[in-house]
């Protein structure tokens, strides 16, 4: 029964994790066949963009065979907001493309912007500006990607920039003022879109109309990876580097084919990406109302089990997610009082006032739990939010108030038959605590103001929903029907 209960309470709130999961990845866009990436230590797969099956007209994914003789080109795979993960992922990124002697990385970027600090990410754009190998940004894969805050400075100061047709960059804010190791000033090159970045986007076409994109490309953008790696070659870097991406081979047949340079994708690791999810605003929140409410569960079922270890873990992930993210204090503030709430009303078993509270404060610190970013709201979305206060009143409605009787009900009809009955303190019961009578644990609460030492007897006076009301066994009252029998007797 106690197993059962756990997976009732958490199931809802689990499953709803997992569709913002789901929902985050289609909306990055994510790749599906992989291979083990060369050289990549730390990275996970190598992927092929799920647009190339699309692209048997473009003229430049002809090139699918795979030139030996050029240096390789390594792609990072970024999604969801610039946190500590991602920074280091692109850090360690950089490093690898430089020792393993890639002649480019390509950050394939959609991000809604920064929860990262403005320092950490100054710090990011000075290593992308001086980096040993030429860097790319992509916005991708899809039409819908966006490159929104401070990360969309990064197009700024790459070598190489190129969007798919569709998504946007923009709300830059005021350009960082940065200066090199060696003192160096960092420029940024977005053109003339400059000003209109700073407090707006603009999609492909703009971008590209007012120069903010180093790569010529043609009106339709760049739809996928393969595509960038193929008009990247012959272009120069600021530093006068010039890559080669493409080369020919004779065939079998003695005809000219193009070829293009090995491609090795990366993305986070299992841990990384981990950390990454849970500082996802709907992860975030979920494990969040999870955790208080599988610890609440293990606080009524008197013991410490699996609801009290998982509980624990998705409180700490969930502090963890939090304290990345722009949370409001006060709306966090909120739901632990609305669990706290909630708690009371599970102690007598019946949803009253508090409940409703308890609703009221979770609606209200849910809808306002995070602050805006430039250009992107983090207001959790309405499936979130439905399954989230939703499994909050089915957990505290029906599941709790059920489990807690059930859990401290006996096998025989009414609990009459107690009263009377004497047993003992497990601990101190000052003035509640755990008694046993009948070889079953109970919630107890002394009637009097003297309390009741753990180990001492005690006899039930009285019952209050799922509480027994007891008192010390010496110089107890005596039940009604002990004293008729009694007088039978005599």
């Amino acid at each position: 029964m106690r197993r059962l209960a756990i997976v009732l309470i958490a199931a809802p709130l689990m499953a709803a994790a997992g569709l913002a999961l789901a929902s985050s990845a289609s909306a990055a866009g994510s790749a599906s066949a992989s291979t083990p990436p060369d050289g990549s230590a730390g990275a996970s797969s190598t992927t092929v963009d799920a647009n190339d099956a699309n692209d048997a007209n473009d003229a430049n994914d002809a090139t699918v065979a795979t030139a030996a003789d050029l240096p390789p080109v390594d792609v990072l795979q970024v999604s969801g907001l610039f946190d500590g993960v991602v920074i280091d992922a692109i850090d360690q990124a950089i490093d690898r493309a430089s020792s393993n002697g890639s002649q480019a990385l390509i950050l394939q970027v959609n991000s809604g912007g920064a929860i990262a600090s403005t320092d950490e990410m100054a710090d990011l754009i000075r290593r992308v500006a001086t980096a040993p190998v030429p860097i790319g940004i992509w916005v991708g894969p899809s039409g819908s990607a966006r490159l929104y805050g401070l990360p969309a400075q990064l197009m700024g100061v790459a070598d190489v920039t190129a969007m798919v047709s569709g998504s946007r960059i923009g709300y830059t804010g005021r350009l960082l003022d940065l200066t090199a190791a060696d003192g160096t000033p960092i420029t940024y090159d977005l053109g003339a879109a400059v000003d209109r970045l700073r407090n707006g986007s603009l999609s492909f076409q703009d971008a590209r109309g007012l120069d903010a994109l180093h790569l010529d490309t043609p009106d339709l953008g760049v739809p996928t990876i393969r595509s960038m790696v193929a008009v990247m070659d012959g272009f120069t870097t600021r530093d006068g580097i010039t890559l080669h991406t493409l080369s020919s081979r004779v065939n079998d047949e003695g005809q000219a084919e193009p070829t293009a340079t090995l491609v090795r994708f990366s993305k986070l690791g299992l841990f990384e990406q981990l950390m990454h999810t849970v500082a996802s605003p709907p992860v975030a929140y979920l494990l969040l109302v999870v955790g208080i409410a599988l610890l609440i569960f293990e606080l009524f079922t008197a013991g410490v089990g699996v609801a009290g270890v998982v509980g624990a873990a998705c409180a700490f992930l969930a502090c963890y997610g939090l304290a990345e993210l722009p949370a409001r204090g006060w709306a966090v503030a909120l739901i632990v009082i609305a669990m706290v709430a909630f708690a009371i009303d599970v102690q007598v078993g019946i949803p009253r006032l508090w409940t409703g509270v308890g609703i009221a404060f979770a609606t209200l610190g849910s809808w306002f739990l995070y602050q805006p970013l430039p250009g992107t709201d983090l207001r959790l979305g309405w499936l979130t939010l439905v399954v989230g206060i939703g499994g909050l009143m089915l957990t505290f409605i029906v599941g709790m108030p059920s489990m807690v009787r059930t859990r401290f009900a006996t096998p025989t009809i009414g609990r009459e038959w107690m009263i009377g009955q004497t047993g003992a303190a497990i601990g101190d019961i000052d003035p509640e605590g755990l008694v046993v009578v009948a070889d079953a644990r109970w919630r107890a609460r002394v009637n009097r103001a003297t309390p009741v030492r753990a180990g001492e007897a005690i006899r039930v006076v009285s019952i209050d929903g799922v509480t027994l009301e007891v008192e010390p066994e010496s110089g107890a009252a005596r039940d009604y029907r002990e004293r008729r029998t009694e007088g039978g007797r005599s």
